[in-house]
């Protein structure tokens, strides 16, 4: 059952984390196949719903000792229709798997919450095509019909929200938080940026979220930056600027590598877990109302855990 939808507190300024980089831990460090680099299909296999089980509970336990609050993601940044029917998932097939992955979020928030650790169950979305190349764009229309059946399925599920990441484009994303109107869900909109901070449409990020804002009224609960070092993105973030009230999560990676580096890998680029924290820590001291922080390529764990150790003592506010 929904909890927070309607309101949603890591919105008062504490600190929340988040999971890290869920695909390459499975496939790089548990060895695990993941065809399309699609995670939901493990919830149809027992194995696959005990890997997912121990990835979860690792960064949770990280947030329970430390008094933070938690983003509780599911596996579904893939179980959209196009990607679904690659894997051989039916619409039919992608309602149930969708809320299988919320109701397994469900179960699990209601064995670990505590009144320190919140726990905000979040439906996840993907883009309809390639995370990092934006082959073909979608109008805002066609994003909302498109995404709309994966919304809906996370609000009937009882999520308490839904974010769509790794967005390239700012059609998909207005379409995205429009979907999220439609079903009664609040939507939370994360870009991904090249290395020169730009998204791959060559947006700035503050022209991305204005133009969503703008074609939404507004609709985003927030946004967030993910899929891209902190290096890659600090200089295009203006303090002193109105929109930067609206970037509220960074979900970096702890890999230098531009994104096409990272598609043609082979090997995993884990960075440096220290240093990828004393880069958040940079950007909070200058951005104070960035709240929620997890990782994304790259990042497991150890990466959370360090980041977990720059945020403001449990129980502090933020602004």
């Amino acid at each position: 059952m929904s909890k927070y939808r309607a309101s949603l507190p890591q919105l008062d300024g504490r600190p929340f984390l988040s999971d890290s980089g869920l695909e390459t831990t499975l496939v790089f460090l548990e060895g695990i196949d993941l065809p399309c680099f699609a995670a939901f299909p493990l919830l149809d296999q027992p194995a696959g719903r005990a890997a997912l089980s121990r990835y979860a509970e690792r960064h949770l336990a990280i947030a329970l000792r430390d008094g933070r609050g938690f983003i509780l993601d599911t596996p579904t940044w893939r179980a959209n229709a196009d990607w679904g029917a690659r894997l051989g998932y039916s619409p039919a097939a992608l309602d149930r798997i969708n809320r299988e992955a919320v109701a397994t979020a469900l179960a699990l928030r209601a064995e670990a919450e505590t009144a320190a650790t919140p726990i905000v169950v979040n439906g996840v979305l993907g883009p309809r095509g390639d995370g990092y190349r934006p082959e073909s764009l979608m109008t805002a229309a066609e994003a909302r019909a498109y995404h709309l059946p994966q919304m809906a399925s996370f609000a009937a599920a009882g999520a308490d929200m839904a974010t769509a990441t790794t967005m390239t484009h700012v059609g998909e994303a207005a379409g995205i938080a429009q979907a999220g109107l439609d079903a009664g869900l609040p939507v939370v909109v994360s870009f991904t940026v090249e290395t020169d901070g730009r998204l791959p449409t060559g947006q700035t990020l503050a022209e991305a979220i204005a133009a969503t804002d703008e074609a939404t009224a507004g609709a985003p609960a927030y946004y967030m930056v993910n899929c891209a070092h902190p290096e890659h993105f600090r200089d295009g973030l203006d303090g002193d600027a109105a929109w930067m009230q609206r970037l509220r999560g960074i979900r970096a990676n702890a890999s230098r590598q531009s994104h096409a580096e990272l598609d043609a890998a082979t090997e995993l680029d884990a960075g440096n877990p220290v240093e990828l924290a004393a880069d958040y820590a940079a950007l909070l001291a200058r951005h104070p109302q960035i709240s929620v922080l997890g990782g994304c390529c790259g990042t497991d764990h150890r990466h959370i855990e360090q980041i977990s150790g720059v945020l403001a003592p449990a129980g502090a506010r933020g602004a």
